[in-house]
């Protein structure tokens, strides 16, 4: 048996292409609406990065406690006290009418290098050097790990007293601008009277710079309505 091809066919099944191509098309609508809708109610996981003992945990525990009432982890004046990225979650910030639900990941110091040498000079036993200088080595590399894949944005702390134009600084702004991931720096210590806050800002033009001093709390309300701006 045959059928006879006639211009009706053509009609019918130029409309049921039509009709599938709009049931497409919504259907690519409401799950691109559904993604925004599930990613903007999910907290932003925002990375403290940076040089060792530049006051990383101690800013993390300044947001933490500010906004929820708990601390991140432990601070300390030895070098690399964070081992391990630790993580506190659900901070939500309120500053100018805007609001940002943020996982704040306390990530160790970045170095090139970390030798166990440096911690005897703080009365720490040979043992516990290695030890320390061991577990801080794999810090750096949980630290890389986490930039690469598993953050949404980057707190970049430096200490403003000290000079920004370094290896490790330039590498690690550079990933974070390769991984097309907003970045926020924040000149630390400025309680500190050698703190030189523009020398930071004129290492980096490209990105803001903001001043401040997690150990006294000073300008933390800039500091917030920064982060609620640029990661809200």
């Amino acid at each position: 048996m045959w059928f006879l091809h006639t211009p009706l066919h053509d009609t019918h099944r130029e409309a049921r292409e039509a009709r599938m191509g709009l049931f497409t098309d919504l259907r690519d609508s409401i799950s691109r609406a559904v993604d925004r809708m599930f990613s903007d109610s999910e907290p932003k996981r925002i990375g403290i990065y940076g040089p060792p003992n530049a006051g990383k945990t101690t800013l993390a525990n300044r947001i933490a406690r500010d906004w929820t009432g708990d601390a991140v982890g432990p601070e300390s004046h030895i070098p690399h006290e964070t081992r391990r990225a630790r993580r506190k979650e659900n901070v939500e910030i309120e500053r100018n009418g805007k609001t940002v639900n943020i996982d704040i990941v306390d990530t160790p110091g970045v170095t090139t290098k970390v030798d166990y040498k440096e911690f005897l000079e703080h009365d720490m036993e040979k043992d516990d050097a290695v030890r320390r200088s061991r577990e801080a080595t794999e810090g750096v590399a949980e630290a890389m790990h986490w930039l690469r894949e598993d953050v949404d944005g980057v707190i970049y702390v430096l200490d403003s007293t000290e000079d920004p134009f370094t290896q490790v600084n330039t590498m690690l702004i550079g990933i974070i601008e390769s991984q097309d991931l907003p970045v926020l720096i924040f000149a630390n210590k400025t309680d500190l009277d050698d703190s030189n806050v523009q020398r930071i800002a004129n290492a980096f033009p490209q990105h803001e710079t903001v001043p401040l001093s997690a150990l006294e709390g000073n300008n933390m309300d800039e500091v917030y309505g920064k982060i609620a701006e640029y990661f809200g």
